[in-house]
């Protein structure tokens, strides 16, 4: 191990407990970590900044798929949106690629407002898209499972993307039945994005999902632990009436759980700020602000319907502190890079973290067995 190898293990660890404070105290977000870090087997946020970086070049699409419509408002929630938008920002600023936002209808005002704010125009298509820089585009995705397929091959055959990434996007369980948090069936509010998702996967398109509970596309990676032990989400346990729990069937190749989704998504552009060395790479807490202040202004509605700058029942300041703190890890990591060469010396030399990984790797060996 080097210098540069334990910084990126150390940072990632800051990045993925800061995504997993747990104010509200209940837990959930350590369930879903446990597994999804058994699943990586290293930091969530560095596994996917990492495939990031090895497969973006300048030009490629990538879409951002979000938009969780909330009963009984029907309206879409701040949790998704505000990082998608934050997300593309980072993917032109690090990348110069293209990004196409995937949502439903009730997004599309929120992210032409929002797109300002970050500093990108906004396009209508992947056509004008392409044409322009400095931008993103939105593309509604349909909510009539009928057409979904069709909707997905007509957008792959129009160009692949080389990533997808889903960020608090509604997955279907494994009987075709989209779930709020408290397992009710919310199937008709929610866009088809699943459909999409898991034909861009079948052709290899590199894939990460953000979720926070397990009703989000991509949670089936760890089907077995949240039926196990997060409410709602075993066989018979939805309040629906189908049997099916809330849990999405579709499956991610890389995943980030988080306390909230887009905690998640900060903890993944903080990663690749690292990894790229460039710190304008991570918006700034005072962008945070105006951009949940834009997107409540916007319609877009906390978790519990509150028409209040929140994300899942955080406050705008708990939001602009996480911001804050990702920014301020990546920020000493790169200043002090030299000045704690030596301390990088002597921890390398006495062997703590190689013992620990022989522990992680003799550990998942065991757990495989048994």
């Amino acid at each position: 191990m080097n210098q540069e190898e334990l910084t990126i293990l150390n940072i990632g660890e800051n990045l993925d407990n800061l995504m997993n404070l747990d104010p509200r105290g209940y837990g959930v977000c350590r369930i879903l970590y446990s597994a999804a870090r058994d699943y990586t087997k290293e930091p969530l946020t560095m596994n996917s900044a990492k495939k990031l970086i090895s497969t973006l070049k300048e030009g490629d699409l990538v879409y951002i798929m979000t938009g969780f419509v909330l009963l009984p408002f029907k309206k879409a929630e701040m949790d998704g949106i505000v990082s998608t938008m934050l997300l593309a920002r980072a993917l032109v600023k690090g990348f110069n690629v293209k990004p196409v936002i995937i949502c439903p209808e009730e997004n599309i005002i929120a992210i032409k407002n929002l797109a300002y704010v970050v500093g990108l125009h906004f396009q209508d298509s992947i056509k004008s898209l392409k044409e322009y820089p400095l931008s993103l585009a939105a593309i509604t995705f349909t909510k009539d499972i009928r057409w979904a397929s069709k909707q997905a091959d007509e957008l792959i055959a129009e160009e692949l993307p080389s990533a997808v990434i889903s960020i608090e996007c509604p997955g279907a369980n494994s009987l075709g039945v989209y779930h709020n948090a408290v397992g009710l069936d919310v199937s008709e509010l929610e866009a088809k994005q699943d459909v999409l998702f898991s034909k861009l996967k079948e052709k290899g398109v590199l894939n990460i999902a953000i979720g926070d509970l397990g009703n989000e596309l991509g949670m089936g990676t760890i089907n077995e632990h949240l039926e196990a032990y997060v409410p709602y989400a075993a066989k018979g346990s939805c309040c629906c009436g189908c049997d099916g729990g809330i849990l999405a069937n579709v499956k991610a190749d890389n995943i980030i759980t988080a306390t909230v989704s887009d905690w998640g998504c900060y903890g993944l552009i903080a990663a690749l700020s690292y990894l790229k060395k460039d710190l304008n790479i991570m918006h700034t807490k005072e962008m945070e602000e105006e951009v949940i202040i834009t997107a409540s202004r916007s319609g877009m509605i906390d978790m519990y319907g509150d028409l209040i700058p929140a994300i899942d029942g955080c406050s705008l300041s708990m939001n602009s502190s996480i911001v804050n703190l990702m920014r301020e890890c990546i920020a000493s990591a790169l200043k002090l890079e030299t000045t704690c060469a030596t301390w990088f010396e002597k921890v390398i030399e006495l062997g703590f973290y190689e013992n620990q990984e022989v522990k992680n790797n003799e550990l998942q060996e065991l757990k495989r067995i048994i």
